[in-house]
């Protein structure tokens, strides 16, 4: 048996190939840019580029008073703008020692978990799509819609609530609304087996993710991940419980946290769809207490110019995609001096660099939507 070896032109044989994903691809959610280089078909060095999208909004912060940033930071992280908003006032009430309605705080915590819920739909439905599997994406978006349609009425917007306000909330709920909002819950929470059986049940979505991208322990350490990303690769870490705010404290026996070992693609699937039945049980039990409460006030009343005293604080809270951390720092006026946010999205990206060199080209996509990103979390 004889060996021939052929030259292919240019040495191309022994020469990487640089092939860029983006900034403007389907699979990368946005204006994300992936530059890889290749061995054949195989991933030897990834690198995740982003900027494409920014919008300064950390420097905006500094020319916007404190009723006004509250925009500003609904809209980073398109999936999660409720959330987006609670850590803004939190970090402001803080500054000027407010204490907030009990009314408002149950239902600061009730809004949370619903607008949980609508981000994990969209990737539960968007993921496989990626993969391949349309159907899910159509499921989604009819649960979305019954959500969507509560969160619409007490807020007048389907996407950019700006329902808080620093010392509560903008206006008190309609009426019946609880009794609505609990027949959402209920009836999404009635189809939700659906992703059970139609992506978890599927042979060929577990073909593709399982044991792709494992994410160790010790990177999600060092790269700062959060969310469901992390809690798939063990590490066991909830702000909701380990550090309490609104009313998770009184909600322990609710909350459960979702951890998964083998920290891969489906392992972060699972991590999310379970989340997301915990958010619905979270929201049920917000809905009993707050069918207890006496009537009381939403919001405090706030002088017509606000200030916060002169010193700086940090207030975290557990986003839908991750931490988010926001510090503040004031010199007494009613503009922040400084307001950095720390965002899930760009600290859980940076694993990329980890997650995609040995791996084939062809999980590449599988990968990346895993994560579970917004570019604009990203970029902020």
């Amino acid at each position: 048996m004889t060996e021939t070896t052929i030259g292919i032109g240019g040495a191309a044989e022994s020469t990487d190939m640089v092939l860029n994903i983006g900034p403007q691809h389907p699979s990368t959610h946005g204006v994300l840019r992936l530059r890889l280089v290749l061995d054949g078909e195989r991933i030897q060095q990834a690198e995740p580029v982003v900027g494409y999208m920014h919008r300064g909004a950390e420097k905006l912060f500094e020319a916007r008073d404190y009723r006004q940033i509250i925009m500003l930071a609904n809209r980073h992280d398109w999936l999660s703008a409720f959330s987006n908003e609670l850590g803004v006032v939190m970090a402001v009430e803080r500054m000027l020692g407010m204490e907030v309605p009990e009314r408002a705080v149950w239902t600061r915590t009730l809004l949370a978990e619903l607008n949980r819920v609508l981000n994990h739909l969209m990737f539960l439905g968007s993921y496989p799509l990626e993969l391949g599997g349309i159907t899910p994406m159509f499921h989604a978006f009819r649960e979305r819609e019954e959500l969507q349609a509560a969160m619409e009425e007490i807020s007048g917007g389907r996407m950019h609530y700006m329902f808080n306000r620093v010392g509560g909330l903008k206006e008190d709920l309609p009426a019946g609304w609880l009794g609505r909002a609990r027949d959402a819950v209920a009836s999404v929470r009635s189809r939700m087996d659906v992703y059970d059986r139609l992506v978890l049940g599927n042979e060929i979505f577990r073909g593709r993710t399982r044991g792709v991208g494992v994410l160790s322990a010790e990177a999600v350490h060092a790269y700062g991940v959060s969310g469901p990303i992390a809690r798939a690769s063990g590490v066991d870490f909830d702000l909701r419980r380990d550090e309490p705010y609104l009313a998770y404290g009184e909600l322990r026996d609710t909350l459960e946290v979702v951890t998964r070992t083998e920290g891969d693609c489906l392992a972060r699937f699972e991590c999310l769809l379970e989340q997301t039945h915990n958010a619905l049980d979270l929201a049920d039990a917000c809905l009993d207490r707050m069918a207890d409460l006496a009537p009381g006030p939403i919001n405090q009343r706030l002088p017509k110019v606000l200030k916060a005293p002169e010193g700086h604080t940090y207030a975290w809270t557990e986003n839908p995609l991750g931490i988010n951390g926001y510090y503040l720092v004031s010199t007494g006026e009613k503009t922040p001096y400084r307001l950095k946010l720390r965002s899930a999205s760009f600290n859980n990206i940076q694993a990329l660099t980890e997650l995609l060199p040995g791996t084939l080209v062809a999980d590449m996509v599988a990968i990346l939507g895993s994560l579970f990103f917004v570019v604009g979390d990203i970029d902020k």
